[in-house]
C-alpha cells in the first residue's frame, strides 16, 4: 500500500491502523445515531410534519454520493478526499476549491458542536459557564486526537456504544408509551402523509435532515491510515450510512407520534430546540427527557466534534503537503504520526468561534445555516470527478457506476440546494467567491496550485488495478 501512496509522489507518514469496523465506528460517531435529538424540531417543521420520510429520502439522495466516494477512493486512495480526487481528475484548481468549499464545513462543525454540546450542559448544570464547558471539550478532545488515530477509534467505539443505549432505551420507552395510549398512537404520518406532501417540502426536508449525515464522507479522509486500503474505504462508507438512516428514521418516527403538541410546533417551530426532548418528557417523564438531552451533550461535544477535528485535520494535511495551504500544516509527529500543527490550529479555531458565538444570541442557528452548502457543493464535484475519469479518460463501460448514478445523485443535491435556506445559499456563495479570490492571488503572485506527480504511465499499474476492480 505504502508503494501505491509512493506513485501519487508521497511518503506514507500516517500509521495505517484503522481496520473496517473502527471505520463503520468512526463515520457513526461523526453522523451521530442520535444526531436527530438536537435538530428534531425544525426537521419536523420542515418537512411539514414527516420527518421519517426527510430523512429516508436523505439516506437514499447521499447513497448515490456515498457509490461516487467509493470509485474515487479505489482511483485515488490518498487523503484529502474530494480535494484530492478533484485535483487529479479535473485540475489542481479544481482541486484547490474542492477543498475550499468542504473546508467551510470541516472548519465550522466542530465550533457548532462544541458550542451545542457546552449550552446544552450549561442548562443542565447552570453553575458552570458555557465558556468552561467549551474550552473544557476542546482540550479533551485535541489531547485525544494527539494520543493517535488508534486512541481516537477506541474512544469512537465507546461513545457509539453509549448513543446506542441511550437510543435504544428511548425507542423501548417511546414504543411502550404509544401502546399504553399516549401520543397520537401509531401511524404512517411521519412517514408520509398524503394531505403534507409537496415535492418543495421533501427537498426542503432534506436539505435540513441531511445535516445529521454529514460525516459519513468523513472516512474518506482516513484512506492512508486503513489497513484495507480504499476497498474498506468504500465499503465502510455505505455500511456507516445504512446503519445510520435506519436508526435516524426509527428514531424520529417514534418521536413525531410523541410530540404534545404537533399544530403547535408547525405553527411556532423549536426556537429552543427542545422538541426531542418534550417527546421524550411525553414518553417516559422528566427522566427520559433529562438523559436524552444530556446524552445529546456528550456526544456532540465528546465523540462528534473529536471525529470532526480528525477529518478537517486530514484535509489541512492533504493541503498543506501539497503547499495549497501552508506547509507547516504537513508537519507529522514522528512518534505519534498525527499531524500535530494542523491538530493544534483546528483546536485554537474551534475555540476561538464558539467562544465568539457564544456572545450571540443566533449563534448555534447562524453556524447551522452556514453548514450544509460547502459539503453540498463539494459533493456535485465528487459526481462530476467520477464522469470525468471514469467515462471520459478511462472509457469505462459501466455506464451505471460512472455516469447515471453520478447524474443521479448530482440532480438530487442540486434540489437541495435550491430548496435550502437563503441565507445557506448566500454564505455558501460567498465562501466560495472568497476561494476564488483567493485562488487569483496564488495566481498572480506567481504561486500557482499543483499536486505531487502521480509517477504514473498508461501501463498496468496498482491503479489501474484498483478501477479495474470498481467496473
Amino acid at each position: 500500500m505504502s508503494q501505491l501512496i509512493e506513485r501519487f509522489g508521497y511518503r506514507q507518514e500516517l500509521a495505517r491502523r484503522l481496520r473496517r469496523g473502527d471505520l463503520v465506528g468512526y463515520g457513526l460517531i461523526y453522523m451521530v445515531p442520535i444526531a436527530p435529538f438536537a435538530i428534531f424540531g425544525a426537521v419536523y417543521v420542515s418537512s411539514n410534519g414527516m420527518p421519517a420520510l426527510a430523512y429516508a429520502a436523505g439516506a437514499v439522495a447521499l447513497w448515490f454520493t456515498a457509490s461516487s466516494y467509493r470509485q474515487m477512493a479505489q482511483a485515488f486512495p490518498l487523503s484529502g478526499s474530494v480535494y484530492s480526487y478533484a485535483g487529479r481528475t479535473i485540475g489542481a484548481p479544481v482541486g484547490f476549491l474542492a477543498g475550499w468549499a468542504i473546508l467551510l464545513d470541516y472548519l465550522l462543525v466542530p465550533a457548532l458542536l462544541y458550542l451545542v454540546a457546552a449550552v446544552a450542559m450549561h442548562a443542565t448544570v447552570p453553575a458552570v459557564p458555557v465558556w468552561v464547558w467549551l474550552v473544557g471539550f476542546v482540550g479533551l478532545n485535541t489531547g485525544v486526537n494527539l494520543r493517535g488515530i488508534r486512541m481516537t477509534a477506541v474512544v469512537t467505539k465507546v461513545m457509539v456504544a453509549a448513543e446506542l443505549v441511550v437510543l435504544g432505551l428511548f425507542l423501548a420507552v417511546g414504543v411502550w408509551a404509544l401502546t399504553q395510549g399516549r401520543g397520537d398512537g401509531f401511524s404512517l404520518a411521519p412517514l408520509f402523509s398524503s394531505s403534507q406532501f409537496t415535492w418543495s417540502v421533501l427537498f426542503a426536508g432534506i436539505s435540513v435532515g441531511v445535516l445529521s449525515f454529514l460525516g459519513f464522507d468523513g472516512i474518506a479522509m482516513l484512506t492512508e491510515e486503513s489497513t484495507g486500503g480504499a476497498a474498506s474505504i468504500g465499503r465502510a462508507m455505505k455500511v456507516a450510512l445504512v446503519l445510520a438512516g435506519v436508526l435516524f428514521v426509527v428514531q424520529v418516527w417514534v418521536a413525531a407520534l410523541l410530540v404534545p403538541d404537533p399544530a403547535a410546533l408547525l405553527a411556532n417551530g423549536d426556537p429552543g430546540g427542545t422538541a426531542f426532548y418534550d417527546a421524550a418528557g411525553v414518553a417516559g417523564g422528566h427522566w427520559l427527557s433529562q438523559l436524552t438531552s444530556t446524552a445529546t451533550a456528550l456526544s456532540w461535544g465528546i465523540g462528534d466534534t473529536m471525529v470532526a477535528q480528525v477529518a478537517v485535520i486530514r484535509l489541512l494535511y492533504a493541503m498543506g503537503r501539497d503547499r495549497q495551504l501552508p506547509a507547516f500544516l504537513a508537519t507529522v509527529s514522528t512518534k505519534r504520526a498525527v499531524p500535530t500543527n494542523a491538530t493544534a490550529l483546528i483546536a485554537a479555531t474551534s475555540a476561538a468561534l464558539g467562544l465568539w458565538m457564544a456572545h450571540r444570541g443566533d449563534g448555534i442557528s447562524l453556524l447551522s445555516s452556514m453548514i450544509n452548502m460547502g459539503a453540498l457543493v463539494a459533493f456535485l464535484i465528487l459526481h462530476t470527478c467520477v464522469v470525468v475519469h471514469y467515462l471520459i479518460r478511462r472509457r469505462s463501460r459501466n455506464l451505471w457506476a460512472h455516469l447515471i448514478s453520478p447524474i443521479i445523485g448530482a440532480g438530487i443535491l442540486i434540489l437541495v440546494v435550491i430548496n435550502a435556506h437563503v441565507l445557506a445559499q448566500q454564505v455558501g456563495g460567498i465562501w466560495i467567491g472568497v476561494g476564488l479570490l483567493v485562488l487569483g492571488g496564488m495566481y498572480l503572485t506567481g504561486r500557482h496550485p499543483t499536486l505531487a506527480s502521480m509517477n504514473t504511465s498508461r501501463a498496468s499499474t496498482p491503479l489501474d488495478t484498483a478501477e479495474a476492480m470498481a467496473e
